[in-house]
């Protein structure tokens, strides 16, 4: 909407340096602002109705874990909310609808959320585990296959006629060909990404500082792809629309950061899986409109070593009946050592600014 009005005013001022509101960096500075301003304005707000409504119950499969966190008991849950509408306001406002990734990144958002939604009001009615593992799975994957088959059709149309789609390694100059391969790939991407956020949203603040540095590495990349001659410098796959996701990942670092004022320890707020499969799904999005899919890997480095450990833990459990974590996922493996909370949570942001 605004870029429209944007335009218009340039149109009609016929001012050269009016163009620069038009400037994708324009747009995504303004868009961080956007999402940072809503987040500040709507969360108080929610967070008192989420009080009245949906706190979140302390209950855990490992009574000490329970026992560490029993100062969270009733703390108010689905932030998410105000973060992903601060998100979806700054992307409808400034992005550029005609966009590809931006129409794919509106349906994940939006999709994504709705599971988020089901997922933590069907714990917040007394069934801790939310939805079943299966229906949540199936919920996600159904998000993702859409997506995924419309990012195919997208690159597949900007790829050389009779060239299939392939799949670029970072570092070094090399590409292997996946075709149709693309679509399980960025299903997987999108789904292992969403859960990934997911499973690191267990203290405070922890998923939100990671997340703010992995989007802004991420960001760099699409808006370079997204340029013709940076793509040639740096060696990397030039996507004509990728820049676009430089607004998206701008509204989700400021959205991130707004809710951050209020889930920095002691949280107000938690963000629940209301917020946390959308801007995992959104995470993976920028990387597969850039085509840095195994980049993606490095930069999330930390929420790939949260989801890691989960898998360990209950394949070894299953195996041989010994858990390698005191628990899982990793951070609680720490607090089980006995180390604050804060000092995880800042080590973790470090460890995600290494990444």
């Amino acid at each position: 909407m605004l870029l429209w009005l944007f335009h218009r005013i340039v149109d009609v001022a016929g001012v050269d340096s009016l163009a620069a509101m038009t400037k994708i960096t324009f747009r995504a500075a303004l868009a961080a602002g956007v999402a940072f301003a809503l987040a500040l304005l709507l969360g108080p707000r929610m967070i008192a109705w989420l009080r009245r409504r949906f706190r979140e119950p302390n209950r855990s499969d490992s009574p000490r874990l329970e026992e560490l966190h029993a100062s969270k008991h009733a703390t108010p849950t689905m932030g998410g909310l105000f973060l992903v509408a601060g998100v979806l306001a700054a992307l409808l406002l400034l992005a550029d609808p005609a966009n590809p990734f931006v129409q794919v990144a509106l349906l994940l958002t939006v999709g994504l959320a709705a599971v988020g939604v089901f997922d933590d009001l069907i714990k917040l009615r007394g069934d801790s585990r939310g939805l079943s593992a299966r229906a949540k799975l199936l919920g996600q994957l159904a998000v993702a296959a859409v997506a995924a088959l419309w990012l195919y059709g997208v690159h597949a149309a900007e790829a050389v006629p009779g060239e299939p789609l392939t799949l670029w390694i970072p570092l070094v100059d090399i590409s292997l060909p996946i075709g149709w391969g693309f679509a399980p790939l960025a299903v997987l991407v999108i789904v292992g990404t969403s859960n990934a956020v997911n499973l690191t949203d267990g203290l405070d603040g922890l998923a939100g500082g990671c997340l703010v540095l992995a989007i802004g590495a991420m960001a760099a990349i699409a808006y370079a792809a997204g340029h013709a001659e940076i793509a040639h410098y740096l060696g990397i796959a030039g996507i004509a629309d990728a820049g676009e996701m430089t607004v998206l990942a701008a509204a989700m670092i400021g959205g991130v950061l707004g809710f951050l004022w209020f889930n920095c320890h002691p949280a107000q707020v938690f963000m629940g899986d209301t917020g946390s499969l959308p801007l995992g799904g959104l995470l993976g999005l920028i990387a597969l409109a850039a085509r840095q899919e195994i980049l993606l890997l490095l930069v999330g480095g930390v929420f790939v070593a949260e989801a890691a450990s989960v898998m360990i833990q209950v394949g070894v459990y299953r195996w041989r009946r010994r858990r390698v974590f005191l628990c899982a996922p990793l951070h609680h493996h720490f607090q089980f050592k006995g180390l604050p909370e804060g000092q995880i949570v800042v080590r973790f942001w470090i460890a995600a600014a290494v990444c």
